[in-house]
């Protein structure tokens, strides 16, 4: 219905939108005053508050003004108290104003109300510093990034790793979290699960594992068909080459051209694995020797647990591509000095012996899973990210709208981590060797050795020369999920910016780039992260990095965690005794004697469950719950990315039907928006 104008008068059609979230409504007065470019309306009531604003409602109410007020460039929410209801949060999903002209604005709010206040909301025209030239807009723009800085501050977590907000509890979360999910129960896991009550009279024995099948017996009760795969052949030399590949943590394997000088694997040793009529200096030449070295955890301390020390090495793994394209460990060296105590362990030793080593690589890439992989370039990146899209980005410029949706939780989630999980008599800090004192040191050395290449997809396989691996799930699904991001990236990007010209002169841009270089990695120039952005092609490489770690790449190390790494040998979350310093000693006793006690086990597979267990309310990548952008341009993009998406998914499906052990961690479907888990 068209909205006239008469007698001078000027009338305008408000809808407002309220999230049908449970909690979202509320009781409390609300109304509206338009601000124009030519005047502002008179305070007027969004609807009868006699009834409130319920979930998921559409109200709708008509304001008069006295004179036309021109293009209308924000709106005010006036939240106050209505008679003695006590006070309760909005959730705002948008409004929406159509003029006399019959001209439609939007505006895309996605913010809690709490507390009687008045919130400023722009137009949802998308719009970089330099689109704006009415001097009010201009001046929204700024106090919005003043009050962001204000509230969110940087500050040290662990001197020498990424800086953290400067926020101590969830709940101190300002309540406009686009952010966090403060007002979302139940999505966040740190609360007693069904795992943990079935364990908890196993909690606290301090026992060593008398046999394998114990273990089976508390592992039995709850596991997933990978989980179960894995329980069966996890002493397999095939499905341990294997997870370098597919596993929870396949970002380490690179080809291996020369042996390393510290490594001095010989011909006779790996003769007995080889295929017939080959041998290690053939199989270098042809491409098919591969290493995985942990030399990163040489030095890191590890802790006592129930007053037992623990264990950390950096050990080196040789593996061998056959013809029948497997991949199998040729060599295993458990540390990196080598001499008469660090002795070489084959696949031609004592089965036990060479369990042992195998079991010592699996606890070596479980560190490097949590506290590398998982931790620092997932939740650390993607809590850098936040803060810096949020004290740099304002609410309507395209980067903000691309990203925010990526952001949700994240916040949230890694304070909670920092409080429940890893701080001192955490869950984790309680189990894991590295713990308290081990866990900053590696990141130090982590973030010391990280460079731009290695978060960029396609670089980092390029780099590892792995590329043409067969039967390599983890590197097909993420370059077409990349691709994906990146040519949803490319067309928004295209939208906004039209010229590399634009992309130099965007101040917020910049400033946004170069806080997460100062504040992320440190200012260090030799990891080749950017610190400013110069062309289109840049910007867009950067953002699909963004959008691939807060996405993606935490799927592939949160969602494979109980499968692959709750049965305890397969990745032992501590180990208690030394590495063996001679062969012809394993035995199944020595090895349960190693390996973590009934306690350390149980609590690690609480953690697994409780971190990597599904949501109901999953949002599946592409799939934006919120709607920012108000333009059809990139709305196209936005559901052209869908149908690619869904494209992936029914391919990586498909391929499924055929594996025993299907992959699907990279499966749009299954990959979640953000990090909140």
């Amino acid at each position: 219905m068209a909205i006239s104008s008469s007698s001078g008068m000027s009338f305008y059609r408000v809808k407002v939108k309220t999230s049908p979230s449970l909690t979202a409504g509320s009781f409390d007065s609300i109304s509206i005053t338009l601000v124009g470019s030519r005047g502002e309306s008179p305070k007027h009531p969004l609807q009868d508050q006699s009834r409130g604003f319920i979930p998921g409602a559409q109200d709708e109410c008509i304001i008069s003004s006295n004179e036309d007020l021109g293009d209308i460039l924000l709106i005010r929410l006036h939240k106050e108290p209505y008679c003695s209801f006590p006070e309760s949060s909005w959730y705002c999903s948008y409004i929406t104003v159509q003029c006399p002209r019959n001209k439609m604005y939007h505006f895309p709010c996605y913010v809690w109300i709490e507390g009687y206040r008045t919130v400023e909301i722009r137009e949802g025209t998308a719009q970089k510093a330099g689109d704006d030239t009415n001097p009010l807009l201009q001046q929204h723009r700024k106090l919005e990034l003043k009050s962001r800085q204000e509230s969110y501050r940087w500050r040290e977590f662990w001197p020498g790793t990424p800086r953290c907000v400067d926020i101590n509890s969830a709940t101190e979360l300002n309540s406009d979290s686009a952010y966090s999910l403060t007002k979302a129960p139940g999505q966040l896991p740190y609360r007693a699960s069904h795992v943990e009550i079935k364990l908890k009279g196993l909690c606290s024995c301090q026992d060593t594992w008398k046999t394998m099948e114990d273990i089976h017996r508390v592992f039995c009760f709850t596991k997933t068909p990978v989980s179960e795969f894995v329980s069966q052949h996890w002493k397999e030399d095939t499905f341990f080459g294997y997870q370098f590949l597919n596993g929870a943590n396949p970002v380490l394997i690179r080809k291996c051209t020369e042996i390393p000088s510290n490594f001095p694997v010989t011909e006779e040793m790996v003769a007995y694995t080889l295929w017939d009529g080959t041998s290690l200096r053939k199989e270098l030449q042809k491409g098919n020797i591969f290493i995985v070295d942990y030399k990163i955890l040489e030095g890191v301390p590890a802790r006592i647990i129930n007053g037992r020390q623990q264990y950390i090495a950096a050990p080196m793994c040789l593996l061998y591509r056959s013809p029948d394209n497997e991949m199998i460990p040729i060599a295993i060296q458990i540390g990196q000095i080598p001499g008469p105590e660090t002795p070489i362990f084959l696949p031609s030793d004592s089965e036990w012996d060479w369990t042992l080593a195998k079991i010592w690589v699996r606890n070596s890439d479980l560190h490097l899973h949590q506290v590398v992989s998982h931790l620092l370039r997932t939740h650390l990146w993607s809590e850098v990210f936040c803060v810096a899209t949020i004290r740099q980005l304002p609410a309507c410029h395209p980067l903000y709208k691309l990203l925010i949706p990526h952001m949700q939780g994240t916040l949230q989630i890694n304070i909670l981590a920092r409080t429940n999980l890893i701080s001192p008599g955490g869950n984790f800090d309680r189990v894991l060797a590295t713990g308290q004192g081990g866990i900053p040191v590696l990141l130090q050395h982590a973030l010391e050795s990280l460079t731009y290449c290695s978060l960029c997809l396609p670089d980092d396989l390029k780099s590892r020369q792995v590329l043409s691996l067969p039967q390599y799930y983890y590197r097909d699904d993420g370059l077409e999920v990349w691709s994906a991001i990146e040519s949803f990236v490319a067309g928004i990007v295209g939208c906004f910016f039209k010229s590399d010209a634009s992309v130099q002169k965007d101040h917020e841009l910049q400033a946004w780039v170069a806080e997460i270089f100062r504040e992320g990695f440190l200012e260090r120039k030799s990891s080749g992260v950017p610190h400013i952005l110069e062309t289109c092609a840049d910007l867009v490489k950067y953002l699909t990095m963004v959008i691939f770690t807060c996405s993606a790449q935490h799927a592939v190390f949160n969602s494979s965690q109980f499968d692959f790494c709750s049965w305890m040998p397969n990745a032992p979350v501590s180990m208690r005794n030394p590495p063996p310093s001679v062969k012809g000693r394993g035995t199944m006793e020595s090895v349960l004697e190693t390996l973590p006690e009934v306690s350390s086990t149980c609590t690690s597979i609480s953690v697994f469950w409780m971190l990597t267990r599904g949501s109901a309310d999953i949002i599946p990548l592409g799939s934006y719950s919120e709607e920012y952008f108000t333009e059809e341009e990139p709305k196209r993009w936005l559901r052209d990315f869908r149908v690619r998406l869904e494209q992936i998914a029914s391919r990586i499906e498909k391929r499924n039907e055929s594996l025993n052990l299907k992959y699907n961690y990279l499966n749009p479907r299954n990959i979640e928006n953000s990090i909140f888990k």
